[in-house]
């Protein structure tokens, strides 16, 4: 079991390098000179030399390449004398714990992943992740469960109902969820129940987990979770559908059912007791993946809503070229990829040990 954790670990640090190295090369690629982003109208040659020189960019494009890496690895060498140097272990950019030195300038140390900062705002890119991807976590997480409990239950009905009115109904439901982009029907959403129907709902289409209030300061309001989450799950819901339909059917053919139903079972009985524990291991795998992409593909619908979440940041750093923001929340989102299907393989490993034979 531990040979196969460490294979897995490996193979999914291999893929976030993969990943790390595309987005550098992608971003350094494209136009737009960071300097005249962040001194805008008082950009001149001196100015604009010297922000090249601070952010390294006037150096070889392998270089920047060395020390991107450098910055984000965990464990990094770095000068701790020359403070012109690049290389510097300055304490503004990395909270450290040194481990040992090389010669007499040079230290190994154990410290955060350092996402660089905005061009714009001049923060420090983990900073703004740690305040907003909370409340893309709450959103994705409450999406999933309105998804996975509502997918779940229908899913049964229409196996139980099979090829009925109410079956054929829902697969086609299902399709259009899963055809219909976020965006849009983020847009009739926001619209109808926001705008059309606010009297009836009282549910707001734009604002965020917290609003502020000039007297309590931040105040929780759960009922704008409500429109996003629902927008966000609905392409989840569709999947988990057809997929409980289907898993259900197939387990409901075994002899097992059969043996079970001509003992005399109520139908009830036989679903809850015996076919809906191995139903369940597909939707269930579908779900653990679609929550990671929930985490990424929630920047239109955070944005359509003006939830304040890491998504909304990226559709803002995009608009205004602020690299180093989208960047970082890429690989962040990466990350996450990685680390929800290396959990999702070690339970595997230990649920059936034949994942672990192959």
């Amino acid at each position: 079991m531990i040979k196969y954790v460490v294979k897995k670990i490996l193979y999914s640090l291999l893929v976030l390098f993969g990943v790390i190295t595309v987005i550098f090369f992608l971003f350094n690629v494209l136009p737009g000179d960071p300097a005249t982003i962040m001194l805008g109208q008082r950009a001149n040659k001196e100015a604009i030399e010297a922000i090249h020189r601070d952010l390294g960019t006037d150096q070889p494009i392998m270089e920047q390449y060395a020390r991107y890496l450098n910055d984000l690895s965990p464990i990094s060498v770095h000068n701790n004398q020359n403070e012109k140097s690049l290389w510097f272990l300055s304490p503004t950019k990395y909270s450290w714990i040194p481990l040992f030195t090389i010669g007499n300038n040079k230290s190994v140390v154990l410290k955060y992943p350092y996402l660089r900062r905005s061009y714009i705002t001049q923060r420090q890119v983990s900073d703004i992740v740690k305040e907003t991807l909370p409340e893309t976590a709450v959103l994705a997480f409450t999406s999933i469960i309105i998804a996975s409990i509502i997918g779940i239950f229908l899913g049964i009905i229409s196996a139980v109902k099979h090829n009925s009115f109410y079956d054929k109904f829902s697969l086609v439901l299902s399709v259009l969820g899963m055809a219909a982009p976020s965006f849009f029907v983020g847009l009739i959403i926001a619209w109808l129940f926001g705008y059309v129907l606010r009297d009836y709902t009282g549910l707001s289409p734009t604002g965020s987990l917290y609003d502020i209030d000039v007297w309590d300061g931040e105040v929780l309001k759960l009922k704008n979770l409500i429109l996003p989450a629902i927008t966000l799950g609905v392409r989840p819901l569709a999947i988990v559908v057809q997929l409980m339909r289907s898993s259900l059917l197939d387990v409901m053919s075994q002899d097992y059912i059969r043996t079970a139903k001509a003992k005399g079972l109520k139908l009830k009985t036989v679903i809850i007791k015996h076919a809906l524990k191995n139903a369940l291991n597909p939707v269930v795998t579908a779900i653990s993946g679609w929550f990671a992409g929930l985490m990424a593909g929630a920047v239109f619908v955070e944005y359509i809503f003006s939830w304040k979440g890491i998504g909304y940041e990226v559709f803002e750093a995009l608009t205004k070229n602020d690299l180093p923001v989208v960047m970082g929340t890429t690989i962040i989102f990466a990350a996450i990829f990685v680390a929800t299907n290396i959990i999702v393989d070690i339970i595997y490993g230990i649920l059936d040990p034949r994942v672990r034979i192959k």
